[in-house]
């Protein structure tokens, strides 16, 4: 018998190692790294508290994490002008087309497998979303 609750989890482990294998090999990026910009780009601006958050890691992890970035060129960490030790981050021009590439990339893939699997993407795509949104309403009640 199949405990889907372990499938859905031993899925996304695989998916994440691949999606880590490709973004390697084609953009010489981490998954881990490239999650970071993406999170940041989709925020505009980001403190790193704010990206620690969603990644789910360490403020001294991302803080690490974004200074590599930076010195790479395709994140710009700026002081916070509150004080402190925080820091504003916000994509650069390179920075944005490596996201743009690496989601299509990523995408173009991903829909391989799932057509490839006989599973319906559409059909995929759409129980996803009401997945995340049934999470999303889940974690409101909770707070």
């Amino acid at each position: 018998m199949s405990d889907l609750s372990f499938d859905l989890l031993a899925l996304t482990a695989r998916l994440d190692r691949s999606a880590d294998r490709i973004l390697r090999a084609e953009l010489d990026v981490s998954f881990r790294r490239y999650l970071a910009l993406l999170i940041v780009g989709e925020l505009g601006t980001a403190t790193q508290r704010a990206l620690a958050e969603r990644l789910g890691v360490s403020e001294p992890s991302v803080s690490r994490m974004t200074g590599v970035l930076a010195e790479t060129g395709l994140l710009d960490a700026q002081a916070d002008p509150g004080g402190g030790n925080r820091r504003r981050l916000c994509l650069t021009v390179p920075g944005r087309h490596l996201v743009e590439q690496g989601r299509d990339l990523l995408e173009r893939r991903f829909v391989d497998l799932v057509t490839g699997s006989g599973v319906p993407y559409v059909d995929y795509a759409r129980h996803t979303t009401l997945l995340i949104a049934a999470l999303n309403a889940a974690e409101q009640q909770a707070t």
